[in-house]
């Protein structure tokens, strides 16, 4: 793809105003470390919880009480939530909303989607055979069919995200950053005209800056993050000029939202809920 797009730029430069290169999308994981593998969820009800014995009521009680955390969240500040109808497109819906908040010059959560999706989540069992142990059970990983919550951001750093939440153990987290939106938020605020049309910049007061602004969302080459869709104007690879620290910012910010958001005090204690609990894929 990307010796296509340097094909097609020397081909036609006589034709375009400004190239410039970008990520486009970028789809995080993130997870609870320590809550992402069966030995993981055994120490954490039996030794951290002092439950004798782990049962498929204990973790439905957990997801219970995340998922009834959410619907307070979401009604305590008067954020619509709502089931995602089949048909819909999901950014199209939200986007009064997200309007609404540039307007206020608001951040934070302004839309709150639920959808039954399968993802990752844990089988309790009874051994078929007698133990020593007559509490022990057999812990082991299974996809099944839940709601996840899909949490329509705007943040200072990021401008538009969506961050979606499995509602089940062990609470998988995963972001979908627009890189687009990322360049037209620090456009913005840096007072740059520009003219955009969905993912596509068709016009900016200076081109430098343009590029500037896409450079700062350039993780180092060996972050756990996937671009998609790319488009005329991305490539696959992050600029050379790209630092670590240039990263960090929009980092912090969905490190922000997952302390928020995922690690809530009606889920978890506040002991598994550290900094060093909520680790990203993508590094620190």
């Amino acid at each position: 793809m990307v010796l296509a797009m340097e094909l097609f730029t020397r081909l036609l430069s006589h034709l375009l105003a400004f190239v410039y290169h970008c990520f486009d999308r970028i789809v995080i994981h993130g997870y609870l470390t320590r809550l992402s593998r069966p030995e993981h969820v055994v120490h954490f009800f039996r030794e951290v919880n002092g439950a004798p014995v782990i049962t498929k009521e204990i973790l439905s009680e957990r997801t219970n009480r995340y998922q009834n955390w959410v619907e307070a969240f979401a009604r305590n500040r008067r954020i619509p939530i709502e089931w995602a109808e089949k048909g819909i497109r999901k950014e199209d819906f939200v986007r009064r909303w997200q309007r609404r908040m540039v307007r206020n010059s608001a951040y934070g959560v302004y839309f709150i989607f639920k959808s039954l999706e399968v993802g990752p989540t844990f089988r309790i069992t009874i051994p078929k055979y007698p133990t020593k142990d007559p509490n022990y059970r057999i812990v082991a990983n299974q996809r099944s069919r839940f709601t996840h919550y899909y949490f329509y951001i705007r943040d200072e750093v990021l401008g538009p995200f969506v961050m979606c939440v499995g509602s089940f153990f062990p609470f998988k987290a995963t972001y979908y950053l627009n890189g687009h939106s990322f360049i037209e938020h620090q456009l913005t605020r840096a007072e740059i005209g520009f003219r955009k049309d969905d993912n596509a910049f068709l016009a900016v007061g200076d081109v430098a800056a343009l590029q500037a602004a896409a450079d700062k969302l350039a993780p180092k080459s060996s972050a756990t993050g996937s671009t998609t869709g790319p488009s005329s104007s991305a490539r696959s690879s992050p600029p050379r000029s790209a630092s670590r620290s240039s990263y960090r910012a929009p980092m912090r910010s969905v490190r922000s939202s997952t302390a928020s958001i995922l690690c809530s005090s009606a889920t978890f204690p506040s002991t598994s809920c550290s900094s060093e609990a909520v680790s990203l894929a993508c590094g620190d």
